[in-house]
């Protein structure tokens, strides 16, 4: 029975994951971090809890989550490896890497794998709370990934299993769908302000629209949730959208490249196929004018 853990980087990940897990009825052993006010922080939202803050000396709990950055996994992975006196469940929370950088511990007799939350966590407390719904990534061993279900499932999440090999190529599809979509989010909001809004102002008229997109794509495919200028081939607003954007190089080709993508999508939902390759022409045709433009 999986009752303890200890969690090794106590940023907003490693603190969020403590507060949830313990919610959930585990004890909380050991919480390491470069940072005692963090650590303090953290164990005052606990109730489950039985802290050892010697370091890495000591473990003994039957899980153990590494959630350093990405950087420090590996060197933490070998200097546990060198203390344990037994072998539990280890996970890391990397997205990018996978279960192999812990191989230290596995040659030890630790079972490990790489336990992912996909779901942005930007404070402890809030943080905490969004694990609920949420996918969570897991990959490497069969008995780790069975006792990261069962974690999963506490926390009333969902959990999927990807290829070891398929770790980054995940990654990078989900920095797309969350870090690139705020800074698309942000370049919305700059291309607004020079309507002669403030950026706040912006924010606020934006979000309505980005949260009915979002909630149409719980029932809609991409191709089905597609709205405006792209899904309509609508040619003409498309013209008056690139000659507003001629002065902005850098919003111009985002708005072209993102215009190409939209036009698969359109595509799929019917759409006039002659209108698209008319639409798809002048959009390639301002990446060869960028092209030419810089050599």
């Amino acid at each position: 029975m999986i009752k303890t853990v200890s969690i090794i980087g106590i940023g907003r990940v490693g603190g969020a994951l403590a507060v949830a897990l313990d919610k959930c009825g585990y004890a909380i052993q050991n919480l390491v971090s470069r940072s005692p006010e963090k650590v303090d922080a953290v164990s005052q939202l606990l109730i489950h809890k039985s802290i050892n803050q010697n370091g890495l000396k000591n473990f003994k709990s039957d899980v153990i989550f590494i959630t350093t950055q990405d950087t420090e996994i590996e060197n933490t992975a070998i200097n546990l490896s060198k203390i344990l006196t037994e072998t539990p469940f280890i996970f890391h929370t990397s997205g990018s890497l996978s279960s192999e950088i812990l191989n230290s511990l596995r040659q030890n007799g630790c079972r490990v794998a790489s336990f992912h939350p996909l779901v942005s966590i930007s404070e402890v407390k809030l943080g905490a709370k969004r694990f609920a719904d949420a996918y969570f990534c897991l990959e490497g061993d069969t008995e780790a990934v069975a006792v990261g279900k069962s974690m999963v499932a506490a926390l009333g999440g969902n959990a999927f299993s990807i290829r070891t090999a398929d770790k980054p190529l995940y990654h990078a599809a989900a920095v797309v769908a969350c870090g690139h979509f705020v800074a698309l989010f942000s370049t919305a909001v700059e291309m607004l302000a020079e309507c002669g809004l403030d950026a706040e102002n912006s924010r606020k008229i934006l979000l309505p629209l980005v949260k009915s997109t979002v909630e149409n794509l719980h029932t809609q495919t991409p191709a089905e949730a597609l709205t405006g200028t792209f899904a309509r081939t609508d040619t003409d607003t498309l013209q008056r959208h690139l000659g507003s954007l001629k002065n902005n190089r850098e919003v111009l080709e985002i708005y072209s490249l993102l215009g190409k993508r939209s036009l698969k999508l359109a595509e799929k939902q019917g759409a006039d196929l002659l209108k698209i390759g008319e639409m798809t022409e002048i959009l390639q045709k301002i990446e060869s004018d960028e092209a030419s433009r810089r050599k």
